[in-house]
């Protein structure tokens, strides 16, 4: 990979800013149109795609075809939900002399995109959260000009998408510079300080992403930063729930922590249980049966050795299955310790291991399962393995539902499909921004802004605000919803 020089970063980034002004003037069925363009070229390059994208990922090739579908999936439901309009929150007050605290002036709302948005390629989805992935089809829906990062994971695969989405987006009619790839990590870094990009996303570790954030936030204009960090996605399962079903809760959860080397940002990486159950020796054994296989990359694989053997080397801690010491091809691991241990001290017994590698936490009286919840950190998702009538239920659901975006009751959270109601977000170190999602249809209004208009004439105003509604989007008329 060759980084992008400053005065190629210069020429994208001018590039970017007209496309922006460009986009204004788009209807919502033009800019729909550039994301299925994109999508359809997506899918009729896939024979070239995919093979890239299994070399250098590591990954095998079915995951892999199912996860271009996910993308170009995504890509039509954002040119959907472009064209129906909702997410614009189009709102009008019309004037109105008797408004309760006074007189009212004309006022109508609606969100405007924010203008070029700089995103990071992830390497653990080198298509659904890379190139084409979801920050970037949600910036181009919102009407922002993306300029992606490429992950050097897979250099080769990200220029090749580059290439088909250019080509894509331009043979639809998009504006020149309507998205555009660069490398390096200085780039990344003068990227998100130049002021010309008006946000960030970004898809990996806590440090990489803390460090970008503290760039975005000590800008003299500072900016708005996506950051998906990761989680330990931790997953609790009560009494009644381990007697009913500790078979089936073992096995679930060893398909989802090894899923992918383990390498999801949803993996379950604590399972709390019984001190009495049968479930760990369940998972272990499971586990056994697992071979191992390559991690994405060797830096991937650096960073899982010495978090694992971090968290093995804890003197409360002690090795069920597998090793501390992995090979090129890492068999999955599982550790275990006591609730008492981890509320003691939480923050090294629940740090992320990004791998096939997972803790088991034994608890001795439900009340701890409480005390643990209110212990963790943010996370992007918690489980609850659990019987309708269990009386913990209730209390323990409120206390996740603080501490994680996503709370799953059964399941296991490795599935994240991409859909209306969809929140991938959470409290830090979760997420930087703790009221978005990176995944779903709301995705989009992360890269919009507010802006309410007083007093304009009609043919001034936005046309999804003119009360003929030339767009026909839902909008709010004086309270009441249309349609």
């Amino acid at each position: 990979m060759t980084d992008t020089t400053p005065e190629q970063l210069d020429r994208v980034l001018d590039a970017a800013v007209a496309a922006a002004t460009a986009l204004r003037d788009r209807t919502a069925a033009e800019r729909s149109g550039h994301l299925r363009a994109a999508a359809d070229a997506l899918d009729a390059d896939a024979d070239r795609l995919l093979p890239l994208a299994e070399e250098e990922s590591h990954l095998p090739l079915p995951r892999l075809t199912g996860e271009l579908k996910r993308t170009t999936f995504q890509l039509r439901l954002f040119a959907d939900e472009i064209e129906v309009g909702a997410y614009l929150h189009a709102t009008i007050d019309h004037a109105d002399p008797g408004w309760g605290m006074g007189p009212r002036p004309d006022l109508r709302r609606m969100l405007v995109p924010l203008g070029p948005v700089a995103v990071w390629a992830a390497s653990n989805f080198p298509f659904a959260f890379s190139v084409a992935g979801g920050d970037t089809a949600s910036a181009l829906a919102a009407g922002c000009p993306v300029v992606l990062v490429a992950h050097p994971g897979h250099p080769r695969l990200a220029e090749a998408t580059a290439e088909v989405l250019v080509a894509a987006l331009e043979g639809a009619g998009a504006p020149t510079g309507v998205f555009a790839l660069v490398e390096g990590q200085e780039t990344g870094r003068a990227l998100i300080t130049d002021p010309r990009i008006a946000a960030g996303a970004f898809t990996g570790s806590l440090r990489g992403g803390r460090a970008l954030f503290d760039l975005a936030s000590a800008r003299e204009t500072p900016v708005p930063f996506y950051g998906e960090l990761g989680s330990v996605n931790p997953a609790f399962v009560t009494s009644a729930a381990a007697s009913a079903r500790a078979p089936e809760i073992a096995q679930g959860f060893a398909a989802s922590m090894t899923l992918g080397v383990g390498q999801f940002c949803t993996k379950p990486g604590l399972l709390f249980v019984p001190a009495d159950s049968a479930i760990p020796g369940l998972v272990a054994d499971h586990l056994r049966s697992v071979a191992g296989a390559p991690m994405l990359n060797d830096r991937i694989r650096g960073g899982y050795e010495q978090a694992l053997r971090s968290l093995a080397a804890h003197e409360v801690v002690e090795v069920l299955a597998g090793s501390v010491d992995p090979d090129a091809a890492p068999a999955p691991t599982l550790l275990r310790t006591s609730a008492a241990e981890v509320l003691a001290d939480p923050r090294p017994l629940t740090a992320e291991v990004f791998g096939p590698a997972a803790l088991v936490v034994e608890y001795s009286d439900e009340a701890e399962l409480l005390d643990a919840a209110r212990a963790l950190e943010g996370q992007l998702t918690a489980t609850v393995q659990g019987e309708p009538d269990d009386a913990i239920a209730p209390a323990l659901l409120a206390v996740l539902s603080e501490r994680a975006g996503r709370v799953l009751w059964g399941g296991w959270p490795t599935g994240v499909t991409v859909s209306y109601a969809q929140q991938h977000g959470g409290p830090y170190p979760a997420t930087t921004a703790v009221g978005t999602t990176s995944v779903g249809t709301a995705a989009i209004e992360r890269f919009l802004r507010p802006v309410a208009f007083q007093g304009l004439p009609e043919p001034l105003l936005p046309e999804p605000l003119q009360d003929g509604n030339p767009w026909r989007v839902p909008q709010r008329i004086d309270g009441i919803q249309h349609p």
